[in-house]
């Protein structure tokens, strides 16, 4: 799931990316209204984040803008608490409105109230792979029934994977998804990464499921 992130508090938008990140979530950030319009509509978003207070454009603008091009659902999240704002919001067609300051826990609710509602069925708690089970919910890994200890970038590697089951990974795109980075083939990040994930769900067991794809990247899947 791809979420936009339109927040030019420099604080409260790391904070809102990075926990975002964490459960799992694809996340792009935008710092003003006219760069958040730009990617919610030349790009595909499952959920917009949108701020009403914004340079250049502020939230009103930019949720006008969009509803003639596009139809993703948006969470208003503004400082602005009166009905008057939340009706504003809601009649420009909204689909929730977080008045700020707000927990973490409470915006993760939100979020996945709203993706539920989007997809019209229940985003799944746990991704499951031959006899690897990944709970997104508690952050938890099983394999064989036995605990797998990860850390959190290599969870959220295992998550990517187990996303895209059998699809060849780029380096590429594995440095941007879970390292919010663009890849320098200099480094080897990523290599690094994947042979510490593998030492840790491949190794202790008898099938392999990670797979290199010689000079492109990574495949998660139970090869027969």
């Amino acid at each position: 799931m791809k979420i936009l992130i339109v927040e030019d508090e420099d604080k409260a938008r790391d904070y809102m990316r990075k926990g975002l990140t964490e459960a799992g979530f694809i996340v792009d950030t935008a710092e003003n209204g006219q760069d958040g319009l730009f990617y919610a509509t030349e790009h595909h978003y499952d959920l917009i984040l949108l701020d009403v207070m914004l340079p250049e454009m502020d939230g009103w603008q930019v949720m006008a803008a969009m509803n003639k091009q596009i139809h993703t659902p948006v969470i208003f999240l503004t400082a602005k608490g009166t009905v008057e704002d939340r009706i504003k919001g809601l009649e420009l067609g909204a689909d929730d409105y977080l008045v700020k300051p707000f927990s973490f826990a409470e915006l993760l609710a939100r979020v996945r109230t709203q993706l539920r509602r989007g997809s019209q069925q229940k985003l799944p708690d746990t991704l499951t792979l031959a006899d690897l089970q990944l709970d997104i919910i508690k952050r938890r890994v099983e394999r064989g029934g036995e605990r797998i200890d990860l850390t959190n970038k290599e969870f959220n590697l295992l998550h990517l994977f187990l996303l895209h089951p059998g699809e060849v990974l780029t380096r590429t795109l594995i440095a941007s998804r879970v390292w919010d980075m663009n890849f320098d083939s200099d480094t080897n990040v990523v290599d690094v990464a994947v042979k510490r994930l593998r030492q840790k769900i491949d190794a202790p067991f008898a099938q392999p499921l990670i797979h290199t794809v010689h000079g492109v990247g990574y495949r998660c899947e139970a090869e027969r």
